[in-house]
């Protein structure tokens, strides 16, 4: 029920002629979920993986979130065995883990960019 009050960003692959979605995550406003702004729903497309566009997508979503939200954290809940690739990233888990949907996750935070 939070796509509605979501930004989306997508990553398009093939060029004009034949663009198929390759990746997607989506951003909530602080509040909405959690006290700090989240990014959520990340994927890449099987065909994708590998490829290091999960890692460009992220980027760009955490770099959008702080231009929207400068001075804050952003939060998300991962799945345990994308923990490292998180980390790798800057967020740090912050629970220990937990059932969603039959998959286990963390929640994991990024501390807001130094200024």
């Amino acid at each position: 029920g939070h796509d509605a009050y979501a930004w989306h960003l997508l990553g398009w692959a093939g060029g004009r002629a034949t663009p198929e979605l390759a990746a997607y995550l989506r951003v909530l406003d602080p509040g909405r979920k959690y006290e700090d702004p989240s990014i959520g729903r990340v994927l890449t497309v099987l065909p994708h993986r590998g490829t290091g566009l999960g890692r460009v997508l992220m980027a760009e979503g955490i770099a959008r979130t702080r231009r929207t939200w400068p001075g804050t954290r952003i939060r998300i809940a991962a799945q345990k065995r994308l923990e490292a690739f998180y980390a790798s990233l800057g967020f740090r888990t912050i629970t220990a883990p937990y059932d969603e949907d039959g998959i286990p996750h963390v929640d994991m935070l990024i501390d807001a960019a130094a200024s």
